[in-house]
């Protein structure tokens, strides 16, 4: 209960999207688990006989197909392969949802700034307009669940990443690390010293309640409030603490505007230094 056991890998030939899809070969523990690979080759619309090339549409086709071809010499014949034509992540969230997918494993090349990891990225429009679970691996990193860090605010959001990495704490035998940041103005202490007492207050709660809820199923945890940027501290406790993985909830189907500019789990996915797990609370 809690493992993944349908899982869809984008996959274009690059070292990153390699990487991913070796990770996610790991996750599979049984007959029931099943990978389907996809490749996307983008529309072509112009003129369809070259001199260099008869026809265009044929020659992307069969790089496509050599493409997938790779990934079954990198994950066996077991794996579903899909050749597809069309807008990279649009295709991308139709095909998890054709083949009822549990969660996506995509690729993240290296550590980079933020805004050069994810703006205009076919990563953050998946995470921005998909309904399922989307795992981002960066690149030289391996996905684990031994040493869970799950980042919670209250919303319901959260409430969902909480369920799922508590299953899959369970599932595993690891450890729940739960941390709630509150990041609080300079400003905001001076002239109210009392609500910034109270947010932490409602903080604390909030990792209280989700400890009882990992206690209720018996899985250990520890519990952590911090103030400061959420992003700056976050990727921070998961260096201290040697975090596997990162959880944290968000919601689906926003602008792409939105989704890079207020969204804390896509700034931690740029910055981090290990797998990160978003779960979307359409799956609860």
């Amino acid at each position: 209960m809690g493992r993944y056991n349908k899982i869809l890998v984008p996959f274009d030939g690059s070292a990153s999207s390699k990487h991913a899809l070796l990770e996610a070969v790991k996750l599979v523990d049984d007959e029931n688990t099943r990978i389907t690979v996809a490749s996307v080759m983008l529309p072509y619309d112009g003129e369809m006989e070259l001199i260099w090339v008869k026809d265009m549409r044929e020659a992307m086709r069969k790089s496509c197909e050599s493409i997938i071809s790779g990934a079954k010499k990198l994950a066996g014949d077991s794996i579903k392969t899909i050749c597809e034509e069309g807008n990279v992540h649009e295709r991308i969230i139709d095909l998890a949802n054709v083949e009822d997918c549990d969660v996506i494993v995509m690729g993240r090349r290296g550590l980079r700034r933020f805004e050069r990891v994810l703006v205009g990225s076919v990563t953050a429009r998946v995470i921005g307009h998909s309904n399922k679970d989307v795992l981002v691996v960066p690149q030289g990193t391996n996905i684990g669940w031994e040493n869970i860090l799950l980042a919670v605010d209250g919303s319901k959001y959260s409430d969902a990443a909480a369920n799922k990495a508590i299953e899959l704490a369970k599932s595993y035998q690891g450890e729940l690390k739960i941390i709630s940041v509150v990041d609080i103005p300079t400003e905001f202490y001076a002239e109210s010293p009392k609500a910034a007492e109270e947010l932490m207050d409602k903080a604390k709660g909030i990792v209280e309640d989700v400890s009882r809820q990992a206690e209720a199923a018996n899985v250990k945890s520890s519990g952590y409030v911090r103030e400061g940027d959420a992003t700056e501290v976050i990727t921070e406790v998961v260096a201290r603490e040697n975090a596997d993985i990162i959880i944290m909830g968000s919601h689906g189907r926003t602008g792409l505007l939105r989704l890079l500019m207020g969204s804390v789990a896509e700034r931690v996915i740029g910055h981090a230094s290990c797998p990160v797990l978003i779960v979307k609370e359409t799956n609860t």
